[in-house]
């Protein structure tokens, strides 16, 4: 007699991702011409996403700008998860992978383990060398430290890196701490409710994939809001987040 063998786990090549909206920053980018959004880094974090980030489990935690999360198929869940790294990438760099930013706020002006130098945040999730000690991301410092400032062949700038990372960042989050997506103990200001750099973050989410909507009566979508805050755009390299 035949055994029943277990279902294979679909890999993300093999599912159906509808691709994600831009965010506000990026359609505003295209309108000018400048630099936006590249599509191939939502390949790269569509491939990228631990199972753990996938689970019905991480529904509360994104419920404020996600509620249907927990009804949505995995290609929808990894689309949202390419959606809100696009805005955390708006919010925090402006979508620049060259993007630095120098600290002064003394909270956050200390000296970076790896360099030993007053910390930098660095490309498209604002991150640093330390970085690499702390969530094992892909950041070789001997060999950047001979490049230019914004030198797009440094490690740590290369979108790849940095948002590989950054899924590292955020899994140890959600995932190994167990707490939510908005907390005042996010490793990014962007996710930290009531200050600025959360205002500029959640005006970048109001442009979520449809299936995260929870339908109403009437048959249209809606997300809850996390607040109604105002917004400043990120302009250029500058960005108000702090780490």
């Amino acid at each position: 007699m035949g055994c029943n063998r277990p279902a294979t786990p679909q890999q993300p090549s093999q599912l159906e991702v509808k691709p994600a909206p831009q965010t506000p920053i990026a359609d505003k980018k295209d309108e000018l011409g400048e630099q936006s959004w590249d599509p191939a880094w939502n390949k790269v974090i569509e491939d990228a996403l631990p199972p753990e980030m996938l689970a019905d489990q991480q529904a509360r935690a994104v419920k404020p700008f996600c509620p249907g999360f927990r009804a949505m198929s995995e290609g929808d869940r990894r689309g949202f998860w390419v959606y809100f790294f696009q805005a955390l990438a708006g919010a925090e760099a402006g979508l620049v992978p060259t993007a630095v930013v120098r600290h002064t706020e003394p909270e956050v002006a200390v000296k970076d383990t790896v360099t030993n130098r007053m910390v930098r945040s660095q490309g498209l999730l604002q991150l640093t060398y330390m970085d690499a000690d702390r969530y094992g991301c892909d950041f070789d410092w001997d060999k950047d430290k001979q490049l230019a400032e914004k030198d797009p062949q440094k490690t740590i700038l290369q979108p790849r890196n940095n948002l590989l990372c950054g899924i590292r960042i955020l899994k140890a989050q959600l995932v190994d701490k167990r707490k939510q997506l908005v907390t005042r103990s996010s490793y990014w200001e962007t996710l930290r409710a009531g200050t600025a750099g959360y205002r500029v973050f959640t005006k970048q989410m109001t442009n979520v994939p449809a299936t995260c909507r929870v339908p109403t009566r009437r048959g249209k979508g809606r997300v809850a809001a996390p607040n109604a805050v105002a917004h400043r755009e990120p302009e250029g390299t500058e960005t108000v987040a702090t780490k």
